[in-house]
């Protein structure tokens, strides 16, 4: 890879010169790594990589917030149809709320090969639940995840926080500008092509470079289009167009990302490649190799990390918390 990055690193005692990564409490870091090489940072990137995002949501993000995943579809690639019942979502929440900072409800598979559903069906899946979860009296924020702005919408008029777009902006070209006129938070997620398609075009001569420089354009796009940079979070989209290789390049060099300045959000719970590297076939299946990344995430500095897996994320958080010298503890609530 061709960019230096800080090294992250947690623990106790940290030395004087030691510098928090992207604002956490547990996470530090004093040398850039460059290939094989380490070097002192200069003044730029020690700002750059040090600064603490704005809040997301009313949360702090000194410490790792955990977003549920919460699927209203029938095929999703590990948890379709389990919470398609109307009932069964909101009870679905309910358990999630106990354990997560974030609720994100999608009704549109994003999985490699899915076919696009169409508006009214995706707002027919999502805004009710969520306006049912409001009803139940469930304060938990919610994330829309949706690549259309209609569908997104309607979930923020039923009482929805922010939106989960996997295009970061491309597909819809109505997304920005509801985003900018509601002034929500949005996730920008980098992806290629379409989910139907987009393992056909996993191709890169530098994924980390090329990931990290598509999120910083549409981060521009975005605020081109009036959406606040304090508004934004960034996921390199670990899955989406990428193959086994890329996932772990983007893994391995998660740090850089902090000097987008924008909180930094990953979602790689139960996909293939920890399937292909923990022997798990069935999605349902790879929840330990899950929480290995999630907790390579939180020592890397990930704000946000989206999990199927709440209370078990949510437990293994609290033991890396306290390890990594963290007293207070994973955090949950404002």
């Amino acid at each position: 890879m061709s960019r230096a990055f800080p090294r992250a690193q947690t623990g106790l005692p940290r030395p004087r010169d030691a510098l928090p990564l992207a604002g956490s409490r547990a996470v530090w870091w004093r040398e850039m790594a460059a290939g094989e090489a380490l070097r002192a940072p200069d003044a730029q990137e020690r700002a750059a990589f040090s600064a603490a995002p704005a809040e997301i949501c009313g949360l702090t993000l000194d410490r790792p917030r955990i977003m549920g995943i919460l699927n209203v579809t029938p095929d999703s690639f590990s948890d379709g149809g389990r919470h398609f019942a109307h009932e069964d979502a909101v009870a679905r929440a309910r358990s999630m709320a106990a354990e997560a900072d974030i609720l994100d409800i999608g009704g549109e598979s994003t999985r490699p090969g899915a076919r696009e559903v169409p508006v009214a069906e995706e707002i027919a899946r999502t805004a009710p639940v969520i306006r049912a979860i409001r009803e139940a009296g469930i304060g938990t924020p919610i994330s829309i995840d949706t690549r259309k702005a209609a569908v997104a919408a309607a979930a923020l008029d039923a009482g929805a926080d922010m939106v989960n777009d996997v295009t970061a902006l491309r597909f819809d070209p109505e997304m920005a500008a509801l985003v900018a006129e509601r002034d929500v938070p949005v996730c920008l997620m980098h992806s290629v092509a379409d989910p139907e398609t987009m393992q056909q075009h996993a191709r890169y001569d530098d994924v980390v470079a090329e990931v990290h420089d598509h999120l910083a354009e549409r981060m521009e796009a975005a605020a081109s289009a009036g959406i606040a940079p304090s508004r934004m979070i960034v996921d390199p989209g670990i899955g989406f167009g990428k193959v086994l290789a890329h996932n772990i390049a983007l893994l391995q060099a998660l740090s850089l990302f902090h000097g987008l300045g924008a909180p930094l959000l990953l979602g790689a719970s139960r996909k293939r490649f920890i399937g292909t590297l923990g022997g798990a076939e069935d999605a349902a299946a790879r929840m330990p190799g899950s929480l290995a990344v999630a907790l390579h995430g939180a020592a890397q500095g990930v704000h946000i990390l989206r999990v199927h897996d709440t209370a078990e994320t949510r437990q293994a958080l609290g033991l890396w918390s306290a390890l990594a010298g963290q007293e207070e503890g994973v955090a949950h609530g404002a």
